[in-house]
């Protein structure tokens, strides 16, 4: 891919930043684990497989597609960390969330994974330093700091857990 196909700062990584507030990568990370420490899983069991419309994913999709996510772009990460050169493929989220078998697991074993996931991930950012996380990365027609991949997985929690407490959380009635 030439250079000039590459968007620096993709309009998708504005909203990024503005979903963290400002907040630098550390700081997000650890305030992201404490949101997923704080879910209420009783609420969620009473929801259950409940969706707000047909053909919308449960609760239990939305943390495995977090979950699956989260893996990717730390993938994504850890190649541009240690220079190996690969381009990452895209992937199809559409296509994972319909073949995971999310809605057989408990929401206690997803928020647990989601958990544990979200503690490697912060282990891993924290293992990099400051050259590290100012690599730029370029994949797709993307190009973005490699602290922006980090912001992207709390980008992506917040975006889904206010979908959840907008629409799915009603539904407990």
């Amino acid at each position: 891919m030439e250079n000039q196909e590459t968007k620096k700062n993709p309009a998708f990584l504005e909203y990024v930043y503005e979903l963290n507030e400002g907040i630098e990568l550390a700081g997000a990370l650890k305030l992201s684990l404490k949101e997923i420490n704080d879910i209420d899983i009783t609420q969620l069991n009473r929801i259950g497989l409940k969706t707000y419309e047909k053909g919308k994913w449960t609760i239990h999709k939305i943390l495995q597609h977090l979950i699956d996510w989260e893996r990717i772009w730390c993938f994504r990460a850890i190649i541009f960390a240690r220079g190996e050169g690969t381009i990452p493929d895209a992937h199809d989220q559409e296509i994972m969330g319909k073949n995971s078998n999310a809605d057989e697991l408990s929401i206690e074993k997803l928020v647990n994974e989601l958990r544990i996931v979200r503690q490697s991930t912060i282990m891993m950012f924290d293992s990099f330093n400051k050259e590290i996380l100012e690599i730029n990365c370029k994949f797709f027609e993307y190009e973005m700091p490699l602290f922006a991949i980090g912001l992207t997985i709390t980008a992506h929690q917040i975006h889904h857990f206010k979908i959840i407490q907008e629409r799915y959380i009603p539904l407990d009635k």
